[in-house]
């Protein structure tokens, strides 16, 4: 008798497939196990390769009864009573580790494949990229192809061919999948993941401010956030991107505190201009605040507009968020200031920077106006030798005394810092204002790329006649900065990212084609929200976005893909039944039949022919060469049917 698929032993090369592409699915997760998860899968693995090699006898089941046993408690001693997405799928891991140690048959290959499924899903609730989602594609090809040809137990399907296989399966199941993506009713939230799971590692811009932590920041080439215009973009050095407003200074840190962060919807405001209309796509970074050219004129949908003109999203923007902003770049606001703010704006902490308070008594003694200390302050760093650089040194206590006296080198931070000292000191109320200025535009694709490089902090002055009023005292030092971009205005030496540089113009057009090509899987396919596929729907005439109208639209797109597939399949059908080949051989299987030797459903002609031979011994001859030759009419490469072989197919056939 024939063995049972399920008990057949697997192949030499299906136990290798099988072997790579679970080491394949286990390397993204790799670096956010605990080591030991990581070390004691990479053994079973291992362990597993060198029994194959070696055609040793597989671990008996109590050796893989206490492994289970030591892994489990080894998970529950690692994670505690926070049992939740790490470790459920740390211990996924482990298992798929233990089960490759008793693949043996084609059930066992079959529960490898379905854990290398399930465990290639979980990727996606720590990352969802588009590199990624190739990677995990290519993994699922990798299976599928190794599912098929663990079938043939006689090794007549090649990986090769099983992989061909395996992607003409995925890609006649990609018009179901783009179905279902399009019309499964949506859900607020990332497509796959936690919301935790999508603050990993973020960086971005914090409440506080003190000397190096926007150099730091400016080492990362990450995006901040991606800008597309509705109407004409303004000029570069006018991109003054609004975050957080601090206002309490302590002698080296500025923060934003509490007090002034009260959402009022922004004070008075006049526009001076025509305003201008973009869509932002904020990358998450686990804080309140969303960006905006200044000024911002409302805030948009589930944020709220301070008093002091920040926005403020309703809660931690842990997911990548999309919203429509309309901003005035020149305005007039603050005229009617609150009294307690402005005192708040003009505090000076006692005992700190006794040069610095002096210098600015003497250029308010020289100074017959508010607007002439402006002038006169930033003549002041104009004159002196101040060197803009990421490499600042070390500052103490005296923090803005140290910076404008002795090093006189720093970054945006520090001169802003000492620039709204000095104002206060001089008794003009000052704020400092961090953000991004300017952005990189995305020559393949009309939309600007802001990235964490372009950190960058200013000052709002307040007078009495014009309100609050943004002085840019780095634009003073390096006006380089502000027109070119922060690689002009650093010297080579300063460890600033080749990316940004762009030094390597093959590789920075290469780098705007990768962000072109992540940006629209963000906007598409992260960024599918339920409201754009509202919008996708009424494009094509579907008004009522209900998801009963949508479950009803998914049920009529699948009826039809399958009565599309079931037609094609009846064609198929027919052509075959219509081959002459074809029904000499269902009369030769039926005359089979009647000698007790009927074929199985899923068996091949090769297998059914041995099985007949056998059966029927002195029949053999006959039924090897009618066999022969119907494998050859049939399934033999480049061979095309003679009207020849088929007579003699249908006279060997008549005389068995």
């Amino acid at each position: 008798m024939t063995p049972r698929l399920d008990s057949a032993r697997l192949r030499a090369g299906t136990v290798y497939s099988l072997l790579g592409a679970s080491g394949a699915l286990l390397v993204p997760h790799a670096i956010r196990f605990p080591i030991w998860v990581s070390i004691t899968v990479a053994a079973l693995l291992l362990w597993r390769t060198g029994l194959v090699r070696r055609d040793g006898q597989l671990p008996k089941k109590w050796t893989l009864v206490v492994l289970a046993v030591l892994g489990t408690a080894a998970a529950l001693l690692s994670y505690g009573a926070d049992f939740g997405r790490d470790a459920s799928i740390a211990l996924l891991a482990v298992t798929l580790g233990l089960k490759v140690l008793e693949l043996r048959t084609l059930r066992d290959a079959a529960v490898v494949c379905c854990l290398g499924f399930f465990l290639m899903l979980t990727n996606f609730l720590y990352v969802q990229s588009m590199s990624s989602a190739i990677y995990m594609l290519v993994i699922v090809v990798w299976l599928t192809a190794t599912m098929i040809a663990s079938q043939d137990r006689t090794g007549a399907i090649p990986l090769s061919r099983a992989l061909r296989r395996a992607a003409t399966l995925v890609l006649q199941a990609a018009p179901l999948m783009v179905a279902l993506f399009l019309l499964f009713p949506r859900v607020q939230g990332p497509v796959f993941g936690l919301a935790a799971a999508a603050t990993s590692g973020v960086t971005g811009l914090s409440d506080s401010m003190s000397p190096g932590s926007l150099s730091k920041l400016v080492l990362s080439d990450e995006v901040a956030f991606r800008v597309q215009f509705r109407t004409p973009a303004p000029d570069p050095r006018r991109l003054y991107w609004r975050g957080p407003v601090l206002w309490d200074f302590d002698g080296r840190t500025w923060t934003a505190g509490n007090a002034a962060s009260i959402a009022t919807g922004g004070g008075h405001q006049l526009a001076l201009g025509n305003p201008i209309a973009y869509t932002v796509t904020l990358e998450p970074h686990n804080r309140r605040w969303v960006f905006a050219v200044d000024l911002p004129s409302a805030a948009p949908s589930d944020t709220v507009l301070t008093d002091d003109y920040q926005i403020l999203a309703n809660r931690l923007v842990s997911n990548r968020m999309r919203y429509d902003v309309l901003s005035n770049p020149e305005y007039r606001y603050g005229t009617d200031e609150k009294p307690w703010l402005l005192e708040r704006a003009s505090r000076l902490p006692p005992g700190y920077n006794p040069k610095s308070i002096e210098l600015a008594r003497r250029l308010r003694a020289e100074s017959a106006t508010d607007r002439e200390l402006i002038d006169n302050t930033l003549s002041f760093f104009r004159n002196q030798p101040f060197f803009y650089t990421l490499q600042p040194p070390a500052l103490g206590r005296d923090s803005v005394d140290e910076f404008l006296f002795v090093t006189r080198r720093g970054f945006c931070e520090h001169f802003a810092s000492a620039f709204a000292f000095l104002m206060r000191a001089a008794g003009v109320p000052s704020r400092v204002v961090t953000g991004y200025q300017g952005g990189e535009k995305n020559p393949f694709v009309d939309y600007l790329i802001v990235r964490q490089s372009e950190a960058h902090a200013w000052v709002e002055v307040w007078f009495k006649e014009t309100g609050w009023v943004r002085v840019d005292p780095t634009a003073a030092v390096v006006p380089a900065r502000i027109e070119v971009g922060i690689y002009a205005a650093l010297p080579s030496s300063d460890p600033l990212p080749g990316s940004v540089r762009g030094e390597v113009e093959i590789i920075r057009q290469l780098r705007f084609t990768v962000d072109a090509a992540a940006n629209a899987w963000n906007q598409w396919v992260l960024g599918y929200t339920p409201e754009r596929q509202t919008q996708v729907l009424e494009s094509v005439g579907v008004r009522q976005g209900s998801w009963q109208a949508l479950a009803a639209l998914l049920m009529g797109i699948g009826g039809m893909t399958m009565a599309a597939l079931a037609l094609v399949t009846l064609h198929r059908l027919r052509i075959a039944s219509s081959d002459p080949a074809v029904r000499a051989w269902r009369t030769f299987c039926r005359k089979l039949a009647r000698l007790g030797t009927e074929r199985r459903p899923a068996e091949g002609p090769l297998a059914f022919a041995r099985r007949a031979a056998i059966a029927h011994p002195s029949l053999s001859s006959q039924i090897d060469t009618i066999a022969a030759l119907y494998l050859q009419m049939r399934y033999a490469p480049g061979s095309s049917e003679r009207g020849d072989d088929v007579h003699r197919l249908r006279r060997l056939v008549r005389a068995l």
